[in-house]
């Protein structure tokens, strides 16, 4: 079984998107945030799951669809790390290097 892992940077990201979110529902933003952060739950038991990220095309690197946010993760090992959280409109090769994604 796989653990899943939250990263440092993908946390920051989860926490300003609930902030910006909160600016008009503290309810919405609660929300959100407890549904991303159960969305990962079943890399657990099932680390492919995900798709693989388009831009990268490398088979570790997938995200999960949760609403209009992609949760980026990387397969190192037998472990799940969520690496950002990202708006789907936004361009991920702008926000995101390779070398963010090593995991040691």
């Amino acid at each position: 079984m796989a653990k899943v892992i939250w990263t440092e940077p993908a946390l920051t990201d989860l926490l300003k998107i609930i902030e910006y979110i909160a600016r008009d529902s503290q309810f919405y933003a609660e929300r959100f945030g407890l549904k991303v952060v159960q969305a990962p739950r079943r890399l657990r038991e099932f680390p492919y799951s995900g798709r693989v990220v388009p831009e990268f095309n490398d088979n570790t690197i997938r995200e999960l669809i949760y609403g209009s946010y992609r949760i980026i993760y990387k397969i190192h090992e037998s472990d799940c790390y969520i690496v950002a959280v990202i708006h789907g409109s936004r361009d991920i090769l702008k926000y995101l290097k390779s070398e963010d994604l090593i995991i040691e």
